[in-house]
């Protein structure tokens, strides 16, 4: 059993000091310019559609508004930080903090 044991902490090891750099990575790219870039070229290229297909210019702004806070919505926390050494950390994500969506309540 000692076996299993060592090599459970030898797995550990390993994934207390890769995941950090795995979250900031992962956060990097979902907040990088060029992820700004390609969201705001879709809310676009939305709006442009509606607006191709003959949909009221007020209702088709508001419906891109809508799609562009969906896209924000997808992240959908207020608070998310990594806590602690690359040895010993965890992620914590604060669950009262959770950003409900606006229809939630219906």
């Amino acid at each position: 059993m000692g076996n299993d044991s060592s090599e459970l902490k030898e797995v550990l090891d390993v994934v207390s000091e890769k995941v950090p750099q795995l979250i900031k990575d992962v956060m990097g790219s979902v907040f990088s310019k060029e992820a700004g870039q390609g969201s705001g070229a879709a809310v676009g290229s939305y709006y442009k559609e509606l607006m191709d297909a003959g949909i009221p210019q007020e209702a088709a702004l508001e419906m891109a508004k809508e799609y562009a806070k969906m896209q924000a919505n997808m992240l959908n926390f207020k608070s998310f930080h990594y806590d602690g050494d690359s040895k010993h950390g965890k992620v914590v994500i604060n669950e009262d903090e959770i950003n409900e969506p606006e229809d939630a309540e219906a």
